[in-house]
């Protein structure tokens, strides 16, 4: 049998990640918003504008995650993670996986643009 999400299903999903208003950098996979926030190495404000929807490939949607530099590194560490989390709500809203990128407290920090996809059911 066939199955089918609308675009606006899979948008929607989406849209709750785009509604992050910080991206912080952290050695390993948070468990929690808390474990995250305690774990940050380095962190920016995001806003609605760092956000772009668009088709991905195979009937997949996506969301484009804009490039961000200038953060400083508030620890030292490696960099393997990188989380969106909804500070409001105290929410941890998406975590991937990063390049390893060794930080050390007060130096600057640049994050390339990444990509959020959610694929058409199977």
């Amino acid at each position: 049998m066939a199955k089918f999400a609308s675009n606006e299903v899979l948008d929607a999903a989406l849209a709750v990640v785009a509604g992050a208003n910080r991206m912080l950098l952290l050695a390993g996979q948070p468990a929690s918003y808390a474990a995250a926030v305690a774990g940050a190495l380095a962190e920016t404000t995001m806003a609605p504008a760092d956000f772009t929807l668009a088709a991905g490939s195979g009937g997949a949607r996506q969301i484009g995650v804009a490039a961000r530099a200038g953060l400083v590194a508030r620890a030292a560490g490696t960099a393997d993670h990188v989380a969106l989390v909804d500070g409001v709500g105290q929410r941890l809203l998406y975590v991937t996986s990063c390049p390893a990128q060794p930080l050390t407290a007060g130096n600057g920090v640049t994050v390339a643009s990444w990509q959020v996809s959610i694929g058409a059911p199977l």
